[in-house]
């Protein structure tokens, strides 16, 4: 048999693995909106329905859980979970997950502040004496996790984060451009916080896969038919409802006695 066709049937013995055997792909993920969230029993968002359509184009039934990130981290390290939606790449995690050569998303973490206690930077130096609000199972940069001249507080929740911020027991909080528009709309406080207008990072977000057998070309499929939907009119579509379009240009921090990257990663296990 030529070299194309078998490797034609292992991606399709791969894809019909899960339904052969009567089981259903287990994909965990945190709420995130507008990329995946809930609402009223439903699953909805950017990343979740491009990620159910390609699944579905594949053949490959799945089963969801919204948990919180640091409990979804760790479903995959005890094998309870067969991958994660919107995980970032990292290289720590390379030796046990996959990762398609299609990003889900690109997205640009900011800072949020209140309104009646604005506290302007540009490097981290600019945050001495403050207190940030972070997410828990968030693998920052090393030089914002080490740093000494402000204090990282974790909350529960996105949610709680900004509730923190409302009331004054965080200075700033760092999160997704997109995902502090919407929390600002859903938690009615437009008229209480703002976004700092400096982009601390970019990263491209992910469906990852566990490194079992016969993901690698599950993996690769999944990538290949992701970024066919993606030139398609469904996807821009899918875009525009969600408000995926391009953000506004805003000048990129450069902290000092850093590598310009104040926030990296979501795998880390540890806030």
């Amino acid at each position: 048999m030529p070299v194309i066709a078998q490797l034609l049937t292992a991606v399709l013995f791969a894809c019909l693995s899960f339904t052969a055997r009567g089981e259903k792909l287990r994909l965990v993920t945190e709420p995130w909106a507008p990329y995946v969230y809930e609402e009223n029993g439903q699953a909805l968002g950017l990343d979740y329905e491009t990620t159910a359509i390609v699944f579905q184009r594949l053949g490959i039934e799945v089963e969801w859980q919204f948990l919180p990130w640091k409990r979804c981290l760790a479903m995959l390290d005890q094998g309870l979970a067969d991958g994660a939606l919107d995980i970032f790449y990292s290289s720590e995690r390379d030796a046990t997950l996959l990762y398609p050569g299609e990003p889900l998303s690109e997205v640009e973490f900011v800072m949020f502040y209140a309104n009646d206690r604005p506290h302007p930077f540009r490097t981290l130096e600019d945050l001495r004496g403050l207190t940030i609000g972070t997410s828990p199972g968030y693998l920052y940069s090393q030089e914002f996790r080490d740093s000494i001249l402000f204090t990282r507080e974790p909350a529960p929740t996105h949610e709680a984060n900004f509730g923190k911020l409302a009331r004054g027991r965080i200075d700033l909080l760092i999160t997704d451009r997109r995902v502090g528009q919407t929390l600002l709309d859903t938690l009615k406080l437009r008229d209480q916080i703002s976004e700092s207008p400096s982009v601390i990072s970019h990263q491209s977000q992910f469906l990852a896969l566990r490194r079992n057998a016969g993901m690698d070309l599950l993996v690769q499929r999944f990538g290949a038919e992701l970024k066919r939907f993606k030139r398609e009119p469904a996807y821009a579509e899918l875009s525009a409802r969600y408000g995926a379009g391009p953000v506004p240009d805003a000048p990129l921090i450069t902290p000092q006695a850093s590598n310009g990257k104040t926030v990296e990663q979501q795998e880390s296990s540890a806030p």
